[in-house]
């Protein structure tokens, strides 16, 4: 009997980037047009958009102004697309004017923790779900530890990290390895530690890298 082909997806991203959800659910749709006959490994890896974002946040308008040159309308456009991009994908985009841009960091350390206790997609995806449909502040503790619980982490260590620089070093690192291999943008996928392919892509992009450079060669 042949055995199924494990396939590594490596996800460089930050829980605040909108085409990192994006460009995980094309990647979902493609990965469900091969059930059965490959296997997938996430793993998830830190990237700060906003590194020295200052613990109390921004807002969003004052940020795009600031970093990208955006006036209001196209900040508005802009999420209006966002909107338009996450309907087709089953993901809800509910960000409006008073959406504040926060620091990450803390977020990021508790995927990290995530990693070592199968949880990490659970959590990433509460994260998303959390800045982006909610609009919860997800640099917030309080708000981490109920995320975290809320996908099955432990209370009290989740407490004792964020409370803690538990795992600061161990994100720090992760955050230069990436930076060391060129990785400058958001989102990056890495199949098999050999293809990398960066941005939101279409399901059919990912869909024939899966099939032609990875199964094939499996096979």
């Amino acid at each position: 009997m042949t055995e199924t082909p494990v396939i590594t997806v490596d996800i460089v991203s930050d829980v605040v980037c909108p085409w990192c959800i994006i460009g995980y659910k094309k990647l979902e749709k493609a990965m469900e047009q091969f059930e059965g006959q490959a296997r997938f490994e996430l793993s998830w890896h830190a990237f700060e958009l906003n590194p020295s974002m200052p613990p109390e946040g921004q807002d969003i308008g004052e940020h795009m102004a600031q970093k990208y040159g955006a006036t209001p309308e196209q900040s508005k456009a802009n999420r209006d697309r966002l909107r338009s991009a996450g309907s087709a994908l089953d993901f809800e985009f509910n960000h409006g004017e008073k959406m504040r841009m926060v620091n990450t960091f803390d977020a990021h350390r508790l995927l990290h923790w995530a990693g070592e206790t199968g949880k990490q997609t659970a959590l990433k995806l509460a994260l998303f779900k959390a800045h982006f449909t909610d609009g919860r502040n997800v640099s917030d503790h309080e708000t981490l530890v109920e995320i975290a619980t809320s996908v099955g982490l432990d209370e009290k260590r989740a407490r004792d990290l964020l409370a803690t620089d538990m795992f600061a070093a161990e994100v720090r690192a992760v955050e230069a390895e990436w930076q060391d291999r060129f990785i400058t943008g958001v989102p990056a996928f890495i199949f098999n530690k050999k293809f990398m392919v960066p941005g939101a892509q279409e399901v059919d992009v990912f869909a024939n890298i899966i099939e032609n450079k990875l199964l094939k060669k499996a096979a």
